[in-house]
């Protein structure tokens, strides 16, 4: 089993109630970190959660940053694995990730095992939530609440501590998660930049 063989059948047979419901969004490659990094999927309804695929033939030596970036960002989050990292993945991520297994029968279908359960995230990183939204988005969000002029030029950096300091956690996650399931075009108009977050939702 390859990461896209996990994937397709993790999208068909585990996520098939996601897709199904009209306020849920389902993303593959959500880029976190402004593209720093990417969660394998996202699905965003009331909560965010990321998912990550670590296949046998995939190496563990970026998991750990890439748990952190995960952190950083979702409620839950989960790694999909292949038998031979169940204990690396184990040790390297939190107690709150949820652990699924990934099998192959012998016709060839693929089978999952949930063998740790996803919790809530203790310790999520507004800012890094914040950077979800395109700098366009934020400097809405920011004139929705009578913001002007000068602020709104300066860095994104800047314009996301506002948000966060504004909002706080409960609303802007609330507003992030909103912004992402109105998005028609997860490719910005224009010529993107390096920083820029590319992703493409995944068909329903």
């Amino acid at each position: 089993m390859n990461d896209a063989q996990i994937r397709s059948s993790f999208h068909s047979k585990k996520l098939r109630r996601h897709h199904a419901t009209p306020d849920t969004l389902v993303v593959d490659e959500l880029g976190l970190k402004h593209g720093k990094f990417r969660a394998d999927i996202a699905v965003i309804n009331g909560h965010l959660i990321g998912y990550e695929i670590k296949s046998d033939d995939d190496s563990l030596h970026r998991l750990a940053r890439q748990v952190e970036a995960y952190n950083a960002v979702f409620d839950r989050a989960t790694a999909v694995v292949g038998q031979r990292h169940v204990g690396g993945v184990e040790n390297l991520t939190p107690p709150w990730w949820g652990i699924v297994v990934a099998m192959q029968g012998q016709r060839g279908a693929i089978h999952f095992e949930a063998i740790r359960r996803a919790a809530l995230n203790p310790s999520a990183d507004d800012f890094a939530v914040a950077q979800l939204l395109w700098r366009t988005e934020a400097e809405e969000e920011l004139v929705k609440r009578g913001f002007s002029g000068r602020i709104l030029r300066q860095s994104r950096s800047v314009l996301y501590r506002e948000i966060v300091h504004v909002l706080g956690s409960r609303e802007l996650r609330n507003v992030v998660r909103k912004r992402l399931k109105s998005r028609t075009d997860w490719r910005r108009p224009g010529r993107l930049s390096p920083s820029d977050d590319s992703s493409q939702p995944c068909a329903k």
